[in-house]
């Protein structure tokens, strides 16, 4: 199976952008769904953003639509998260997910569909 680690977490002010980055090795991140999920302390792990194995569908969560975006670049075996305009509310530890299918279209949302985890990476959005 892939190991994720991801990458690009850190503090910034309201209204800052940041690019996180999730880099998958082992088997062939092709053939693997990808998502974003985060926490904050004290609460569950939510769904913010997945994109299909091909990279041609993607959804994300209400709360960040229009700020954040999901891609991936399966030559360099890589997904990332575009985060713009972040609130106070974004801050939490951003984990990347990934889950093998057959599936080009498929983009799994809910927490039980992914098998696979990274460590996650701290994010706060100071006001």
């Amino acid at each position: 199976q892939v190991l994720l680690v991801e990458s690009g977490g850190g503090l910034v002010q309201a209204g800052d952008s940041l690019r996180l980055s999730c880099a998958a090795s082992g088997r062939p991140f092709r053939n693997y769904a990808m998502g974003w999920f985060r926490q904050a302390p004290g609460k569950e792990r939510d769904f913010v953003a997945g994109i299909s194995r091909s990279g041609g569908s993607t959804t994300s969560a209400d709360s960040v639509k229009g700020r954040f975006t999901i891609s991936r670049d399966n030559a360099k075996n890589t997904q990332y998260l575009q985060m713009n305009s972040l609130k106070p509310e974004d801050t939490a530890v951003y984990h990347c997910a990934a889950v093998l299918t057959y599936s080009d279209g498929w983009v799994p949302t809910e927490r039980y569909e992914y098998a696979i985890w990274g460590q996650g990476t701290q994010v706060t959005v100071s006001s």
